[in-house]
């Protein structure tokens, strides 16, 4: 497949096995997923983790609400390594956009991802800051598109299309909810998506016989009621 998978998460021992493993191309985590990994020292993690990952991708993210603050952060976790892609809301919890603090960083030298893109005016506002050398990951939530009754796919095959004259920038599918995502992600010209680790184990099922499958189904539910003691 020509579309770099990234591990999406923030289970350290999640992360180092699928780096071994060489399937995935980066690394992508965010605060809820620290949270949900019972990580409570930020700084420590990211630098444990980046000491075991250098020659990949892995994205951060700041957490304040804040735009000073935000900056400051960036530049802090930008510094973590030279694989170090900076995470940056489109927008804070206010709906004030980020998109200054976006080229103020760029300025700088940083890597961005800028995430939380939702809509195709964000997608088009982030394009017109951003420069064709701009280093940026732009972080479109399919998923979530999706469990809104809309299809994502026309969204991001536009954005595609779009950042055509922006060749630094990459175009990523978020919020995966399937391994079919991953092949729809790649028809629409998406240059990355994040997986999660429970979608990553199920791309071993490419190819598989579904009259197998179907086999292997009904001998899950049968022994499974066995377990169970189910009776009638």
């Amino acid at each position: 497949m020509k579309i770099a998978v990234y591990a999406d998460g923030a289970n350290r021992n999640d992360i180092l096995k699928r780096h071994k493993e060489g399937l995935v191309k980066g690394f992508t985590t965010n605060p809820s997923l620290m949270v949900k990994a019972g990580i409570t020292d930020y700084a420590g993690f990211a630098e444990s983790i980046l000491k075991e990952v250098t020659d990949m991708p892995f994205s951060f993210e700041v957490f304040s609400d804040d735009f000073p603050e935000m900056e400051r952060q960036a530049i802090k976790i930008g510094a973590y390594g030279k694989n170090v892609y900076v995470k940056i809301p489109i927008s804070n919890t206010k709906g004030e956009s980020a998109l200054p603090l976006c080229r103020k960083l760029l300025d700088q030298g940083l890597k961005l991802n800028v995430t939380a893109i939702l809509t195709d005016a964000q997608v088009r506002a982030l394009h017109e800051v951003v420069k064709p050398t701009d280093d940026v990951i732009v972080s479109i939530f399919a998923g979530r598109i999706a469990d809104t009754g809309v299809d994502p796919i026309p969204m991001m095959e536009r954005a595609v299309a779009l950042y055509r004259d922006k060749p630094g920038c990459k175009i990523l599918w978020a919020s995966t909810r399937e391994v079919l995502n991953v092949y729809q992600a790649e028809w629409a010209g998406c240059h990355i998506i994040t997986v999660t680790d429970d979608v990553i184990s199920k791309l071993a099922l490419k190819g598989k016989n579904l009259e197998a499958y179907s086999l292997d189904t009904v001998k899950m539910f049968y022994q499974d009621a066995l377990k169970a003691g189910f009776h009638i």
